[in-house]
C-alpha cells in the first residue's frame, strides 16, 4: 500500500474502499497479519479497532504499528472508555511516532455490552473533545494545557456518524460538532439504502457539511436474513431495507445473495456525488470481504 495513500485518494476525490480487523486477543504478530493479508492489495486502509465490543485484544498502538511495519496503512481508532486525558495525549503522540496518521476517534462500547461487565468505563473525554485534542497536538504542535509537543504529527482525522433518512428540519448537530472540532473524514453504520443515502447526503450539502468532509458509507456482505435481522436490531442505526431481507430469504444461496447486494450498493454509493467512498464490514462474515471488494473492482 502506498503510504497516506487514503487521505490522497480522499483529496484526489477517487472513491475509496476501507475495511477493519479486530485484533486477535494474541501475543503473536503473525496472527494479525494473517487475519489483514486476504484484504491488503485491496483497500485503501484496514481499521484497527479499539477493544471492540468492550473486550480485550492486542492493543490498538500495537496492532496498527505492526501495519505500518508491514506496508499497510492502519486507521487507528481510538475510544475514549479506557483512557483518561493523560493517557490519550500519550497514546496520540505514540501514534504519531511510528508514522500513524489515519485516526478514528469514537466514545467506544460500555463495558456493560462486554465479556468482563464489571469493568470501570473512564469517558473522561467525549470523541468532540478526543478530536479536539489530535487537533491541537497536529497543528499547533501543543498539549490542550499549552505545552509545547515535539516532532512531526500528520493527523488525518476521522469520526462516526450514523445516516439517517432526514425527517422535516432534520439538524446534523452531533455531525457538525465533530468537524469543528477537526474531523476530516467520517466513516457510517451499515447503510444498505442507496435512497437513504441519497436524502442524507442531499441533506448535509443542504447545511454546508458536505463539502467540509469526506464521506465513506458502511456496507455489509450480508450472510443470510437472520444476520441481517440481527444486524439491524441490534446495531444501533444499522439501515437494511425489507426487500434486502426478502431477497435472502428467497435465495438458493443466501452468501451468495448477500455479496451480490453488497456490490450492487457500493456500485450505487459510488455513483452518488458526496460519497467519497465505502467503509466495509461483515461481522461474523469476514471471508465474504474479500470477494466483494474484488468484485467491485473488476
Amino acid at each position: 500500500m502506498e503510504k497516506g495513500g487514503l487521505q490522497r485518494r480522499l483529496r484526489a476525490r477517487e472513491f475509496a474502499i476501507t475495511t477493519e480487523v479486530t485484533p486477535p486477543l494474541s501475543a503473536d504478530p503473525r496472527v494479525l497479519l494473517d487475519r489483514v493479508s486476504p484484504v491488503r492489495d485491496l483497500v485503501d486502509a484496514v481499521n484497527v479497532t479499539d477493544g471492540a465490543g468492550a473486550r480485550a485484544h492486542l492493543d490498538t498502538l500495537t496492532a496498527a504499528g505492526l501495519l505500518v511495519r508491514a506496508g499497510i496503512e492502519p486507521i487507528m481508532q481510538v475510544t475514549c472508555r479506557d483512557r483518561n486525558r493523560i493517557a490519550l495525549q500519550s497514546l496520540l503522540l505514540g501514534a504519531a511516532a511510528q508514522g500513524i496518521s489515519n485516526l478514528l476517534l469514537l466514545r467506544g462500547d460500555d463495558p456493560s455490552a462486554g465479556d468482563q461487565p464489571d469493568a470501570k468505563p473512564v469517558f473522561d473525554l467525549d470523541p468532540v473533545g478526543l478530536l479536539s485534542t489530535a487537533a491541537a497536538l497536529r497543528d499547533r504542535r501543543q498539549l490542550p494545557n499549552g505545552q509545547a509537543v515535539e516532532g512531526s504529527i500528520e493527523f488525518f482525522l476521522g469520526a462516526a456518524d450514523t445516516p439517517i433518512d432526514p425527517p422535516a428540519g432534520w439538524q446534523p448537530s452531533g455531525l457538525q460538532r465533530k468537524l469543528n472540532a477537526g474531523a476530516q473524514f467520517v466513516q457510517t453504520q451499515f447503510c444498505m439504502d442507496a435512497d437513504v443515502v441519497r436524502r442524507y447526503v442531499k441533506a448535509l450539502a443542504e447545511h454546508g457539511i458536505l463539502s467540509q468532509i469526506h464521506l465513506l458509507i458502511g456496507v455489509v456482505p450480508l450472510a443470510s436474513a437472520r444476520s441481517a435481522r440481527w444486524i439491524r436490531n441490534k446495531l444501533f442505526g444499522s439501515i437494511i431495507p425489507d426487500p434486502v431481507i426478502a431477497a435472502l430469504e428467497a435465495a438458493p444461496d443466501p452468501k451468495a445473495e448477500g455479496r451480490r447486494i453488497c456490490v450492487e450498493v457500493m456500485r450505487e454509493y459510488a455513483a452518488i456525488p458526496g460519497v467519497a467512498g465505502v467503509h466495509v464490514m461483515a461481522p461474523l462474515n469476514d471471508s465474504a470481504i474479500p470477494d466483494v471488494i474484488a468484485e467491485f473492482r473488476r
